[in-house]
Parts: structure tokens; C-alpha cells; sequence
């Protein structure tokens, strides 16, 4: 039998049938309407609050440096925890991570490693002297460097970096080394030795060279305010962006 159609739409029938609806469907297949869909929502979106507020908590932290001890240590753990959940089903935590860690870094805060912790009895404190870590991801340089009075650096070490975007470790080897200006080369494990030695670094850091390993940090976040991280010592680390070393930095390509 002939069933007539208008511009490739069936001619609508009434028989067990709304015809409202059906004229509905219809004219959504003619011009090619899709019913509304459910947003997708972004995986691991369901972190991003508990990690706002464990981040909030770091940010006031490091401006302040009044925040009690175990308040930040707490807010450290919970972001570390977070992350790592987040980092399990968004790739974008590592990336992120990444960009944001280039640029200077002030270390404001740190646990001290596990060694460290047991022979002040867990005292925790906010950093005495100024520290200020340096990554270049273009160049993938990183300098370290240690002030005791005023903007000249008393030490600073000067070596590569790199980053594992899987596990967000940041490996380094210090190379060379500038005291009070003067820089000269060091050699195979001197970093680590001098570190041990100074207090500046940790034993771990010795015995991983030992082993033909790098020292490393396992890095919980970074992004236009602070940096946290997980030493290989076990030490748990807050930064604060220095964005007067920046500039200065970006003044002086030598500087790395």
C-alpha cells in the first residue's frame, strides 16, 4: 500500500499514538535534534572539594607560617591522599603537577625525614633559614639554594631533574656547586655526602646514591601558590612560590 511522506518523515499517525509527541520525535529526527544528555561529569571530580580546603589550609600556612604544626601536617597527609586517589583515574594530576612546578619554590614548611623526626622526638617546625629550590621544565635544570643573610646564596647546587608522570617522582643529581659565589664541579655522590654531612640533606639521599639511585621527591601538587611533596627521606615538604626569585631569574639566564 502506498504511505505517503513528507520530506523523508513518516506521515504521522493517529493510531495508538500521541499525536503531540510523536510529531515531537519526528521533526527531531528531520532535523536532527538529539534529546538533551546528562553532562558527563569529569573523573575524579568527586576529590576536587576535600582537596580545595586541604589546599586552602596549606596556602594560609605558608603566608602566614602561624598555622599550628599539626594542623599543616594533617592538611598534608589529606592532600597527599587525595592526590594520589585523583591522580588514579585523571591523567590531568600529573601534568598539572608539571607545569606547575616551574618557577622558584621557598621551602616554608617540613616534617624532616622519618630519621629526623625520631631524634627530636616528632617536633615539627616551619623552616628556619631561607631555602629556595628552583625548576627550569623547559631545560629540566634545578638549582637549590641556601641563604643565611641577605639575597646573596651562601651554597647553591646546580644539576638536571626529571619527572615520571606515572608515579609524580621528581629524581635529581646535583652536579656542581657554588659557596658564597665560587662554583666548581662535584663529583658522583658529592651532593648527597655534603647534604649528609650539613644537615641540608638526608642520609637517605647518601644510601640511594650508594645504590646507583637518585635522590628524589614523591610531588603531591603545584600550582600558582605552593608546592608539597613527600621526600625519599619520608618528610613531608610545603613551599611557597617566590616570585621575586622568578624575576630575577628571568633576568639572568645563567641562572642555572
Amino acid at each position: 500500500s502506498f504511505s505517503p511522506k513528507l520530506h523523508g518523515v513518516q506521515r504521522l499517525s493517529l493510531k495508538n499514538a500521541n499525536p503531540f509527541q510523536t510529531f515531537i520525535d519526528q521533526a527531531g529526527e528531520l532535523f536532527n535534534i538529539s534529546p538533551a544528555s546528562t553532562p558527563k561529569v569529569k573523573a575524579g571530580s568527586e576529590y576536587d572539594e576535600d582537596i580545595s580546603a586541604a589546599t586552602g589550609v596549606l596556602v594560609m600556612a605558608a603566608e602566614s607560617k602561624a598555622e599550628d604544626g599539626a594542623v599543616v601536617v594533617d592538611a598534608l597527609l589529606d592532600l597527599e591522599k587525595l592526590q594520589r586517589s585523583k591522580a588514579k583515574v585523571d591523567d590531568s594530576v600529573a601534568a598539572d603537577i608539571l607545569d606547575g612546578l616551574e618557577g622558584a619554590w621557598r621551602l616554608v614548611f617540613t616534617t624532616g625525614t622519618i630519621d629526623m623526626q625520631k631524634k627530636i622526638k616528632g617536633q615539627i617546625n616551619y623552616f628556619p633559614i631561607k631555602a629556595v629550590q628552583c625548576f627550569d621544565a623547559k631545560e629540566m635544570k634545578i638549582t637549590n639554594s641556601i641563604y643565611l643573610f641577605g639575597d646573596t646564596p651562601v651554597i647553591k647546587f646546580f644539576g638536571p631533574w626529571s619527572f615520571n608522570p606515572k608515579s609524580r617522582k621528581v629524581e635529581f643529581d646535583f652536579t656542581a656547586i657554588a659557596v658564597l659565589g665560587l662554583k666548581f664541579d662535584l663529583p658522583k655522590g658529592g651532593a648527597a655526602d655534603i647534604g649528609a654531612a650539613t644537615g641540608l640533606g638526608s642520609d637517605n639521599n647518601k644510601e640511594l646514591v650508594s645504590k646507583g639511585k637518585k635522590p628524589f621527591f614523591n610531588w603531591i601538587s603545584a600550582d600558582s601558590n605552593i608546592a608539597t611533596a613527600r621526600g625519599g627521606g619520608g618528610g613531608l615538604a610545603l613551599w611557597k612560590r617566590d616570585l621575586d626569585m622568578e624575576n630575577e631569574n628571568s633576568a639572568n639566564p645563567s641562572a642555572f
